[in-house]
């Protein structure tokens, strides 16, 4: 598992932010490992309909009865796969990485769907957890493991400075073909 403890309220993140408006108008998005759940609470308050998994009960409870979000508990890791060919327009993962599953988490992105995902990247050690290779991507690594089935509408990776210190990857892709309009860069 790997991941920073998410705060229930914090802000959403700048990458989700800026490429949420690619997601079709009230879409259905998965927050996948979606800890404290502030994309969930962010994305369902713009409209789409959110499925909001983590295993940690605690941060669930936060969530239900919020308009918009359905909590649901699962391993995500160990734990029986709860999505059962099931399809979403978007997909947000972020401060997560498990491998094992990484191409069971593409397969939930519906043709035509978003992936929007950031992490955490070698380097990021330097700065503090997370720190074990396992939990965190090669160079390039994202684009990489997209390339077969997505197109990429931005990619970035290397250091940045806010919230903290850290090495990262982000991605947005789209399950075949891209958007015609893009968001203005940040």
């Amino acid at each position: 598992m790997s991941g920073l403890a998410h705060t229930p309220y914090g802000a959403p993140s700048p990458w989700l932010v800026r490429f949420a408006p690619l997601i079709v108008a009230g879409g259905e998005v998965l927050d996948y490992a979606c800890g404290g759940g502030r994309h969930a609470r962010w994305l369902a308050s713009r409209g789409y309909r959110v499925e909001a998994v983590d295993r940690d009960a605690p941060s669930l409870d936060l969530l239900a009865g919020l308009h918009n979000i359905r909590p649901v508990r699962a391993d995500l890791e160990e734990g029986p796969w709860p999505f059962g060919g099931r399809r979403f327009d978007a997909v947000v993962m972020t401060n997560y990485l498990f491998r094992p599953r990484f191409a069971m988490m593409l397969d939930l992105v519906a043709p035509g769907g978003m992936l929007l995902a950031e992490t955490f990247m070698l380097g990021n050690e330097r700065f503090g957890k997370p720190s074990n290779p396992d939990f965190l991507l090669c160079p390039g690594e994202l684009l990489e493991r997209v390339a077969a089935d997505f197109t990429v509408v931005a990619f970035e990776q290397g250091q940045v400075e806010t919230p903290k210190p850290a090495m990262v990857q982000r991605i947005c892709a789209v399950r075949g073909n891209v958007p015609t309009a893009l968001p203005p860069a940040a």
